[in-house]
C-alpha cells in the first residue's frame, strides 16, 4: 500500500481512528446527507453540546474527512471524500488478498481430498 501510494498508510490510520467513535460516524452520516452544515445544526440532531461536536469535527478534519469553510460568522462543514475513498480501496486490497488465500487453501484441501479418496481402497 505504502509503495503504491506514499503516505496511504497514514491517511488510513488516521481515518480508522477518527471512525473508531460513533459520534464521529453519526456525524459523517448527517453531513453526507445534508451536504454541509454548520456545528450548531448538527448538535440539534444529537445529544452532545455545541462545544463536543466541534471536538468531533476537529478530529474529522484533521483525518481529512470533513472541511469547514467560513461563511459569514459561520463555519459550515463538508464531507471530503479521498481519505475515504483511500481508506476503502486499502480494505478492499485486503478483502482480495484474503480472497486469494482462502481460495488457495480450498484448492490444496480439494486435492488432499481427491488423493486421499483415490488411494483408498475399495
Amino acid at each position: 500500500m505504502t509503495e503504491e501510494h506514499p503516505g496511504a498508510a497514514e491517511v488510513v490510520d488516521s481515518v480508522l481512528g477518527a471512525l473508531a467513535d460513533p459520534t464521529r460516524r453519526q456525524l459523517l452520516d448527517l453531513l453526507a446527507a445534508q451536504g454541509e452544515a454548520t456545528a450548531t445544526t448538527l448538535a440539534e440532531r444529537l445529544p452532545i453540546s455545541r462545544q463536543a461536536v466541534v471536538k468531533h469535527l476537529a478530529v474529522l478534519d484533521a483525518a481529512g474527512l470533513v472541511s469547514g469553510g467560513r461563511v459569514g460568522r459561520e463555519v459550515r462543514y463538508a464531507v471530503r471524500p479521498a481519505a475515504l475513498d483511500t481508506t476503502a480501496r486499502w480494505m478492499a486490497s485486503l478483502a482480495a488478498d484474503w480472497d486469494r488465500r482462502l481460495a488457495n487453501i480450498k484448492r490444496v484441501a480439494e486435492a488432499a481430498e481427491r488423493d486421499s479418496s483415490s488411494t483408498r481402497p475399495n
